[in-house]
């Protein structure tokens, strides 16, 4: 067998064996179910979905993605799961659960999985407005990691504020109207 020969069809294999799996993937990829199910780490299920509705209720829909569209819920499980000490993490669960509770109460819901963002609004309303609010120590917490969270995500980066991944020619008295549509600039 000539030497070309042989080194040629390693070489051919060798490249069969990496654009296979990637190719593989690309195509499983491309499915239209999106079953994104998430489970929480340090919260219940039923949490979880205390959660979502209440980080909707801070950041909805509107021109821009909701807060559970971008995973803010995702990160604030993390979040508490690995960074909060465990006094705060008894008031995160004990903040969400007396949510939870009041707003069971006030939509004569029967099931916490049934609780949406319209009905968790206005108890998360009632809690942060209320100084004598009982039972919510952290709902003040929930809120401004919510936002913090909601600012951290890439499509804020990247949609929302001003964004150049390669930094473009330096202006160093530009308008910044003109330079960035009055947006505040990315990190």
């Amino acid at each position: 067998m000539d030497r070309r020969k042989a080194l040629m069809q390693i070489g051919m294999s060798m490249g069969y064996v990496v654009a296979v799996p990637t190719f593989m993937s690309v195509l499983q990829s491309c499915n239209d179910s999106k079953t994104n199910t998430w489970t929480p780490q340090f919260l219940t299920p039923d949490e979880g979905v205390v959660l979502i509705g209440l980080i909707d209720s801070i950041l909805p829909k509107t021109d821009t993605l909701s807060a559970s569209e971008v995973n803010v819920h995702i990160f604030l499980d993390s979040f508490a799961n690995e960074v909060m000490p465990p006094k705060q993490q008894d008031q995160f669960k004990a903040t969400l659960n007396q949510l939870a509770a009041n707003a069971l109460e006030s939509s004569k819901k029967e099931r916490i999985s049934d609780l949406t963002a319209t009905d968790l609004a206005p108890e998360m309303r009632k809690a942060l407005t209320n100084k004598k609010a009982k039972g919510v120590p952290f709902a003040k917490n929930i809120r401004d990691l919510t936002i913090w969270g909601y600012k951290c995500t890439e499509y804020v980066g990247e949609e929302v504020l001003a964004y150049d991944s390669i930094p473009g020619q330096y202006i160093p008295c530009g308008d910044l109207d003109e330079l960035t549509g009055g947006k505040a600039w990315s990190i």
